[in-house]
């Protein structure tokens, strides 16, 4: 996956994967989605990501299977 953020237009391209796109869905007026001819997800398109997608606080994390789970406490 990889994440490009273009910062004349303030727009984010999220990439899933290299397949060849089909298909171009409007999810609203700021995101777009790109489909395989298969229906699967290649990539993402958000303008105005700093405010659709709270960019500078970008952050991964994987989890991974069997990972004995976390359980957070208020006191």
């Amino acid at each position: 996956m990889k994440i490009k953020y273009f910062s004349d237009t303030d727009t984010a391209l999220v990439e899933f994967s290299d397949r060849e796109v089909a298909e171009t869905r409007e999810i609203n007026e700021n995101i777009y989605i790109d489909l395989d001819a298969s229906g699967n997800l290649v990539a993402m398109t958000i303008e105005h990501a700093r405010q659709q997608a709270s960019l500078p606080f970008l952050s991964y994390e994987q989890i991974e299977t069997g990972s004995p789970k976390k359980v957070l406490q208020q006191i």
